[in-house]
């Protein structure tokens, strides 16, 4: 991997505080970028920008804090109008918070299975909001840490929520083949990368034992450099540039999927 400075660069993580976010994050502040380090609370994204200048050369400078539960839609508003005012030029946004889907169906107050909210719903309302911001510069784009389990997936459009038929693993899987194809949508330059399986909090979804989250940051990291050229809307697997699942290739898919997700976070369809 290339190790080219950063210093340039102003990105967004989402989901800062833990895992493969908070690897990114430190990854990206020691190449040398302004890192904006979003936590489900302001308590711990400061939490984890405290960690990263007592463990890293960081300078405090290049870390700025934010703030919003995905399982409100109206915090993802607030969160947009935040970071688009204190940073108008945004060169990359890493879409990465995500949750596993709990045992029993559970419902957003915005009225949205939590997975399919936090993990895609909550990333598309931000991608649409932060996409002035987004830089069109050579090398501006938008990363969305998908996984290899969106190949397992199938989006219900008839019931997205799930209230007839429920399970876990599908609700999570369908959650990360819609954030795959996002990565599609024209709108920006973007990609979704599955960065391993890693031992993290989603570590039981997939296996017993996994690579560790500086691991599959790397891979993240990788597609935030401005040197990597990347084609839009491609799907990684950890490095390796590789065919999505048919359905996140699909034109078709991408329009329904934006009418879908439009309605959902009561946006306007136009």
């Amino acid at each position: 991997m290339s190790y080219s400075t950063l210093s340039s660069r102003t990105v967004l993580v989402t989901g800062a505080t833990s895992g493969i976010g908070q690897e990114t994050a430190r990854q990206l502040a020691e190449r040398g970028a302004t890192v904006l380090l979003h936590g489900r609370t302001a308590e711990e994204a400061r939490a984890a920008a405290d960690r990263l200048i007592a463990t890293t050369d960081v300078e405090p400078r290049q870390l700025h804090t934010y703030s919003a539960d995905f399982a409100h839609l109206d915090k993802v508003e607030t969160l947009a109008r935040q970071v688009a005012a204190e940073h108008p030029h945004l060169d990359v946004l890493v879409n990465n918070a995500g949750i596993a889907a709990p045992e029993r169906h559970t419902v957003t107050a915005d009225g949205n299975e939590v997975a399919f909210q936090v993990n895609f719903l909550a990333h598309y309302l931000l991608t649409c909001l932060l996409e002035p911001a987004l830089t069109s510069d050579p090398g501006g784009r938008v990363v969305n840490v998908s996984s290899a389990l969106h190949r397992t997936g199938s989006i219900q459009w008839s019931d997205p929520n799930r209230t007839r038929r429920y399970t876990r693993v599908a609700a999570y899987a369908q959650s990360q083949l819609a954030l795959t194809v996002f990565a599609a949508d024209q709108r920006v330059t973007a990609v979704s990368v599955h960065p391993g399986v890693c031992d993290t909090a989603l570590l039981p979804l997939y296996a017993h034992k996994g690579i560790s989250p500086a691991e599959g940051a790397a891979n993240v990291v990788r597609l935030c450099d401005p040197a990597v050229e990347i084609v839009n809307g491609a799907y990684y697997d950890r490095a390796t540039r590789v065919e999505p699942a048919q359905a996140a290739t699909e034109d078709r898919t991408v329009k329904r999927l934006n009418k879908l997700a439009d309605l959902l976070v009561s946006r306007s369809a136009a």
